[in-house]
């Protein structure tokens, strides 16, 4: 059974820095293509970023391209998201996703099989 396990999340101020990170388990993890999704309050949850099985493709949503990061570990099955210059827009729940067989970078939320439990990110002004 895959269990994904977020952590990281916090208070930061705005202009902050915050890494979150996704421990996966189960199954083989570079197997995987890895998302990053997120869900503020009373909106739908959004894609954030992606990346490829083995960390050489990534794919990001436009408001978020160079402030956050994601980046994998193979060796110890685990995801990242390092954001930077972080606004209040950002605060919402962070979920990792996982992919299993896809061969290829998708945003779309029903490709991706497995999720975490969500961590909150709330970035105060």
């Amino acid at each position: 059974q895959v269990q994904l396990v977020e952590s990281g999340g916090g208070l930061v101020q705005a202009g902050g820095s915050l890494r979150l990170s996704c421990a996966a388990s189960g199954r083989t993890f570079s197997t995987a293509a890895m998302g990053w999704f997120r869900q503020a309050p009373g909106k739908e949850r959004e894609f954030v970023a992606t990346i490829g099985r083995y960390g050489g493709n990534t794919y990001y949503t436009d408001s978020v391209k160079g402030r956050f990061t994601i980046s994998r570990d193979n060796a110890k099955n685990t995801v990242y998201l390092q954001m930077n210059s972080l606004e209040p827009e950002d605060t919402a729940v962070y979920y990792c996703a996982a992919n299993y067989g896809g061969s290829y970078l998708t945003q779309d939320r029903n490709e991706y099989g497995y999720w975490g439990q969500g961590t909150q990110v709330t970035v105060s002004s």
